[in-house]
C-alpha cells in the first residue's frame, strides 16, 4: 500500500482556488437576496420562507452530486472537476439573470436555480481535499480553502458599496426595480466565479481509481453499512427498521400538519411537516427495495449510508446543525435589523434602506475578511488545544457577534461584532471538515460530504420554518429577536463540542 504524497503549498493553493469564485457567488446571494426580495415586495415576516429555496436545493442536490462524483472518472478531467466546471457555467447564467428579476416569484425561482448551480460546483470541492491530501495536511488544506473563501467573500460583499461610492453607480431605483449597483455586482461575481473555478480545473489533477485504491491504508477504521449488513437476512431486517422509521416519520408529519392547520399557525411551519414527510418517503422506498432484494439501488445505498453514519460524524453533525441555524438567522435578518437600528427605516424603497443594504455588504465583507487573517492561525491553535476546543471558542465568539448585531445602533461599531462572527465563520469552514475527513472511507468521501451538508441545509430549512413564526407571534415582527435566537443556537453548538471525542479530533 502506498501513502499519499505531501503536496506543496502551490499545489494546495491551485486545488483550492476555485473556492474563491464559489464564495463570490454565495456572498452575493447572502448579502443581497433579502434586499432583492424586499425590493420586489416581500414582507419581513415572509423573508425566511422565501429563503427556503436555497437549503431545499442543497438538501436534494448535495448527496446526489456526492454519490455521482464518487462513481465518476474521466481521463482528462478526473472525478470531481467535471462537476466544478458544469456548476460554474450554470452559476454564470444564474448570476446574470437573478438581479434582473421583475417580480418576486421569479426571484424566488432563480434562487433555486442559482443555489443548485453553486452546490453542483461546491459539494465535490470538500471531497477533493480528502482525495488529494494525506491526513497530516488536511487541516492545512481546509484552512487554505477558508483563506480563499474569505478573499472571495470580501470582494463580492463589498461590490455594491464599491460601485456606488467609488464608481458612482446608483444604488437606488424606482419602486420594484433592483438597483444598478446590485445588478453589476452580480455580473462581476458571475465572471469571477467561472474564472476561479476554471483555474482549479486546469491547474490541478486527481488520482486515478487505481491510485486511490493503493491509498486505502489511509482510510478510517469506521464501519460502513456494507461492513454491518453482510447478507440478505441482514438487509431484510434493516428493511423492517427503515419501514418503521418511515411510519414514525409519516405519523409525525401528519400530526404536525394537523396542528398547524387546526390552530391557524403560520404556513411556514408546513415546511417542518414536509421534512418529516420527505424522510418518511425516502425510508419507505429504501426499505421496500431492500425487502425485495434490491439493496444495491442508489436510494437504498444513500439511506443506508445515512442510517449508519460513523459516530464521529453524528456528533460533529449536531454541532453543525446549531452553528448554521445561527448563521442563517443572521443572513436573513441583518439587513432589516441594521436598517431599523442604525438607519432608522423599514421602508425598502427608501435611500436609507438601500444605504443600509450597502453597509450590510461591508459588514459581511468584514466577517469574511477575518479568515484571511486567521485561517492559518487556527491550525496552530488546534495543535495546542485540540480542534474541538478551538472550534468551541470560535463558536462562542460568533454568538457574541450575533448579540452585537441585534443591539448596536452605530454603524462602525457593527464591524467589531463582525470580527467575532468572522472567527466562528473561519472555524466552521475548516475544523469540522478536517475532523470529519479523518474518519471517512475514501470510496464514500463525496457522498458523506453531501450527507454532512444535510446538517448545513436542515438547520436553514428549520430556521426558515420557525423564525418568521417566532418574530410575528412573540416579538411584534422585530427582526432583532431572530438574530438573538441565532446567538443562542451558536452557544448550544459550542457546548456540543464537548461531546466530540478528543482522541478522534487531535490536531494534525
Amino acid at each position: 500500500m502506498a501513502r499519499k504524497p505531501r503536496l506543496s503549498f502551490l499545489d494546495i493553493w491551485n486545488m483550492s482556488f476555485g473556492f474563491l469564485g464559489i464564495q463570490m457567488g454565495f456572498a452575493l446571494q447572502l448579502a443581497n437576496t433579502s434586499r432583492i426580495f424586499k425590493t420586489l415586495g416581500s414582507n419581513v415576516e415572509d423573508l425566511a420562507v422565501y429563503w427556503i429555496a436555497g437549503p431545499v436545493t442543497g438538501l436534494i442536490v448535495q448527496p446526489i452530486i456526492g454519490y455521482m462524483s464518487d462513481r465518476t472518472w474521466h481521463p482528462r478531467f478526473g472525478r470531481r472537476r467535471p462537476y466544478f466546471m458544469v456548476g460554474a457555467i450554470l452559476a454564470l447564467f444564474a448570476l446574470f439573470i437573478m438581479p434582473n428579476s421583475s417580480v418576486l416569484w421569479f426571484a424566488i425561482g432563480m434562487l433555486w436555480i442559482m443555489d443548485a448551480s453553486f452546490n453542483i460546483a461546491m459539494e465535490p470541492f470538500r471531497a477533493y481535499v480528502g482525495d488529494r491530501l494525506p491526513k497530516e495536511q488536511l487541516t492545512q488544506g481546509f484552512a487554505t480553502q477558508s483563506f480563499l473563501i474569505g478573499i472571495g467573500a470580501v470582494i463580492a460583499s463589498s461590490l455594491p458599496w464599491i460601485l456606488t461610492n467609488i464608481f458612482g453607480v446608483s444604488n437606488t431605483a424606482p419602486e420594484g426595480i433592483i438597483p444598478t449597483s446590485v445588478k453589476w455586482s452580480f455580473y462581476i461575481g458571475g465572471v469571477g466565479f467561472l474564472l476561479a473555478v476554471m483555474y482549479t480545473v486546469f491547474k490541478s489533477k486527481e488520482y486515478s481509481p487505481e491510485e486511490m485504491k493503493s491509498f486505502e491504508d489511509e482510510s478510517s477504521d469506521s464501519e460502513s453499512f456494507e461492513d454491518i449488513l453482510k447478507d440478505d437476512a441482514a438487509y431484510a431486517s434493516n428493511a423492517r427498521r427503515q419501514l418503521m422509521f418511515a411510519i414514525l416519520s409519516g405519523f409525525v408529519a401528519f400530526i404536525l400538519a394537523y396542528l398547524i392547520y387546526s390552530n391557524g399557525w403560520k404556513r411556514d411551519l408546513y415546511i417542518l411537516s414536509g421534512i418529516f414527510g420527505l424522510f418518511a418517503t425516502c425510508f419507505a422506498i429504501s426499505g421496500h427495495f431492500q425487502r425485495n432484494g434490491k439493496s444495491e439501488s442508489p436510494i437504498a445505498t444513500i439511506m443506508n449510508d445515512l442510517q449508519f453514519m460513523p459516530d464521529t460524524m453524528k456528533r460533529i453533525s449536531a454541532v453543525q446543525f446549531f452553528s448554521w441555524f445561527g448563521l442563517f438567522a443572521m443572513w436573513i435578518y441583518t439587513t432589516d435589523v441594521v436598517a431599523a437600528n442604525v438607519f432608522g427605516t423599514a421602508d425598502s424603497s427608501s435611500k436609507a434602506f438601500n444605504d443600509a443594504g450597502d453597509w450590510v455588504g461591508i459588514c459581511f465583507a468584514m466577517y469574511n475578511a477575518v479568515p484571511i487573517a486567521v485561517a492559518f492561525l487556527l491550525p496552530l491553535v488546534a495543535k495546542k488545544i485540540t480542534r474541538k476546543v478551538t472550534h468551541m471558542i470560535a463558536l462562542f465568539a460568533g454568538a457574541a457577534g450575533l448579540i452585537g448585531i441585534s443591539l448596536i445602533t452605530e454603524k462602525y461599531s457593527l464591524l467589531f461584532a463582525m470580527v467575532g462572527i468572522g472567527i466562528a465563520w473561519t472555524s466552521i469552514l475548516s475544523m469540522p471538515y478536517a475532523i470529519l475527513t479523518n474518519t471517512l472511507k475514501p470510496g464514500k468521501l463525496g457522498y458523506y460530504m453531501g450527507v454532512f451538508n444535510f446538517f448545513i441545509v436542515l438547520p436553514q430549512i428549520v430556521a426558515a420554518s420557525v423564525l418568521g413564526f417566532f418574530i410575528s407571534t412573540f416579538f411584534d415582527k422585530d427582526p432583532k429577536y431572530a438574530v438573538i435566537i441565532g446567538a443562542v443556537s451558536m452557544v448550544i453548538a459550542g457546548l456540543l463540542c464537548f461531546f466530540i471525542n478528543d482522541k478522534e479530533v487531535a490536531g494534525d
